[in-house]
């Protein structure tokens, strides 16, 4: 049998949301998660007591793969949409949950969606790959480049989402995990790579070069000390709009 870990193809595995268990009761929640390869995860939400889980994939390809990924009797739902403009009602969510997924050159109006989607002091749970310094070399920004990466600071994350009017429940450093994500990756890509034919090996040429490229670089060039990778549990904050503020907008 497989470790938990190997069946999640993400950053952190299954320990951001193992961490998440331990400090928030899922029972009767709404849960939306965001972000290809998160089936798994969203299927452990129901598990645990969520009374929905909603997965969200932003093209065709993550949408059939998660259809695929799940079985007939699962009670997550898929859908396809973009993360800064969603078909959600507002104050719809208990949780979003993001493992690796809205670190993006596009994550503020990400994060503004989110906020408009999430109950008052409803939760975010987010995972960010993040930078370990300022300065990183040309390698390691053609990574964060190719995978339309916009990395916060690993020791600021949490600043930038107080900006953001929200507060800070937990936060731990995941980067030690990258080790073991990298690793599985170049080996699940060297198995899969045997299965597929001279069509499928055309058809995801791209990708496969792109996972070679990223795990070469962590494993033997050294883009392990620069890449890391930050869990935060957040809460939303009600904002309270002053009378006087609401007459100058509506002016």
């Amino acid at each position: 049998m497989k470790n938990e870990t190997q069946q999640i193809f993400l950053p952190g595995g299954f320990k951001q949301f193992r961490i998440l268990k331990s400090k928030y009761v899922l029972n009767d929640k709404n849960v939306l998660v965001i972000g290809s390869g998160s089936e798994k995860i969203a299927e452990k939400m129901i598990e645990s007591g969520a009374s929905s889980a909603t997965v969200i994939v932003n093209d065709y390809d993550s949408l059939m793969n998660a259809r695929l990924n799940l079985s007939k009797e699962s009670k997550v739902i898929v859908k396809m949409m973009d993360f800064d403009n969603t078909d959600f009602d507002s104050e719809q969510f208990d949780l979003v949950y993001a493992q690796a997924s809205i670190s993006l050159t596009n994550r503020n109006k990400i994060i503004k969606e989110i906020k408009r989607i999430l109950k008052p002091e409803a939760t975010l749970c987010v995972g960010e790959i993040t930078a370990l310094s300022n300065d990183y070399p040309p390698f390691v920004k053609n990574i964060f480049d190719a995978s339309d990466i916009l990395p916060l600071l690993n020791n600021e994350c949490s600043n930038y989402y107080k900006e953001r009017n929200f507060s800070v429940l937990y936060e731990e450093d995941l980067s030690s995990s990258l080790q073991s994500f990298y690793e599985h990756t170049a080996q699940e890509l060297d198995d899969t790579i045997y299965k597929l034919n001279e069509k499928e090996k055309s058809y995801y040429k791209k990708l496969l070069n792109k996972i070679s490229h990223e795990s070469n670089a962590y494993l033997k060039l050294g883009a392990d000390r620069y890449i890391g990778f930050k869990m935060l549990i957040l809460k939303k904050k009600n904002t309270v709009i002053s009378k006087e503020s609401s007459t100058e907008k509506s002016e």
